[in-house]
């Protein structure tokens, strides 16, 4: 019963055309994120693929190891020196790539030093050019004190509690230091497309549950469903497990053929680097690496999936209509850019399940919450309370639709 279900659902021509999407989609993301690598060669031209992969990990390698107060000094050094040569004063943009070509190896770990000399909330990609050797000696301390000055200023005094601000800080000072670097390019890469795959892969797959129990009413079949002996039990339940096994196969299929081609092309070196050797995860809360952060993406992307496709499902049940249903999942999509510049809905937004979407934002933002005298990031509550919530609402399915009255 499971499989004719299934068949149900691709047999019409909707469900070929979804196939067909997610083909189109699986492949234009996989080029974006192989081509989120480029390598700018001593003559000052960008280059991608293979070679461009290559050659950039060759220039990486060589900073690759413990990012010492040695290290970020070097690379002060070796930054000012390629700043007074010719190439980098010139006015014009291609003898501007040229110097740049020279900063591509170090490129990282520059990053993590204008972080840090920068103020919290700010990035300035040349701080670095009028630094001295003295500020490498305070990297990982400025770390700290940025988020302590922010905390305490005007923009972000009332916005958090006295205990979520001590939280705040113990993250910071948890994280072990010196960070281990080596080129990662392959995982920034992979998590920065991954929410699209999975939020897109959703979008589709909204298309193709929204009738697997509305579909019964569309085609005025319903009388015959519920009529048959095993109709209201049987029936039901290979309903709710074909739509469990289709979410299932074509979200791990869309995730694990993207990793696959990702990765062998990029490669997986730094996959044990913590997050914070990257510029987007320096200010992160959560000392992870970029494999977990991967898991975590991967996992809440599975999670998150069930959860907005069971509720749509849920909906198409009660009100017996798959153009109602399926709207559900674009609100809760659109709903939080539209809304998310409300400071008070803030919190409320950061549990959303959308926020499953999108891990690699999420471990980003300083969503936490407040259980009594403890503070919780938003990731633990997203991963305990939404499986929880999606094992609720199969039983109220089932039960809904078991009681559905022909009409």
């Amino acid at each position: 019963m499971v499989r004719f279900e299934i068949k149900k659902i691709f047999s019409r021509a909707g469900g070929k055309l979804a196939l067909l999407l997610l083909f189109i989609i699986l492949v234009i993301v996989s080029v974006f994120a192989v081509r989120y690598v480029d390598y700018t060669d001593e003559n000052g031209n960008n280059t991608y693929g293979f070679q461009a992969v290559r050659l950039l990990r060759e220039r990486k390698s060589e900073w690759s190891g413990y990012l010492t107060e040695d290290v970020f000094a070097a690379v002060i050094k070796e930054n000012a020196a390629i700043e007074a040569t010719p190439e980098a004063k010139s006015k014009d943009f291609h003898e501007n790539n040229k110097a740049y070509a020279k900063k591509q190896g170090f490129s990282d770990i520059r990053d993590i030093i204008n972080s840090s000399l920068s103020s919290f909330r700010e990035y300035n990609y040349y701080l670095i050019d009028g630094a001295n050797v003295d500020d490498s000696k305070y990297v990982y301390q400025r770390r700290i004190s940025t988020l302590q000055e922010w905390l305490n200023s005007d923009e972000a005094k009332d916005r958090y509690s006295a205990s979520q601000k001590e939280f705040f800080l113990e993250k910071y000072q948890e994280l072990d230091t010196p960070l281990y670097y080596e080129d990662a390019d392959g995982w920034k890469a992979l998590l920065e497309y991954s929410q699209t795959i999975i939020m897109l892969t959703m979008l589709i797959l909204s298309f193709l549950v929204c009738g697997i129990f509305s579909g019964e009413y569309q085609l005025n079949a319903d009388a015959v469903f519920f009529s048959t002996a095993e109709g209201r039990r049987k029936g039901i339940r290979a309903k709710i497990l074909a739509g469990l096994v289709m979410i299932t196969i074509v979200y791990w299929g869309m995730v694990i053929i993207y990793s696959l081609v990702v990765l062998g092309i990029l490669g997986t070196s730094g996959w044990n680097c913590p997050i914070q050797t990257s510029l987007y995860g320096w200010k992160s809360l959560y000392n992870i690496t970029f494999f977990e952060d991967y898991l975590f993406t991967i996992i809440g992307g599975y999670i998150g999936n069930l959860a907005i496709l069971f509720a749509e499902m849920l909906l198409s049940v009660i009100t017996r209509s798959a153009v109602i249903s399926i709207t559900f999942p674009f609100v809760i999509l659109f709903l939080p850019s539209f809304v998310g510049g409300i400071d008070r809905l803030s919190e409320f937004l950061g549990l959303f399940p959308d926020q499953l979407l999108q891990i690699g934002v999420a471990v980003r933002l300083f969503n936490t919450y407040e259980i009594g005298s403890k503070v919780f990031g938003a990731l633990p509550i997203l991963f305990i309370s939404y499986p929880i919530i999606v094992c609720l609402m199969i039983p109220i399915i089932y039960q809904i639709y078991r009681k559905s009255e022909i009409r």
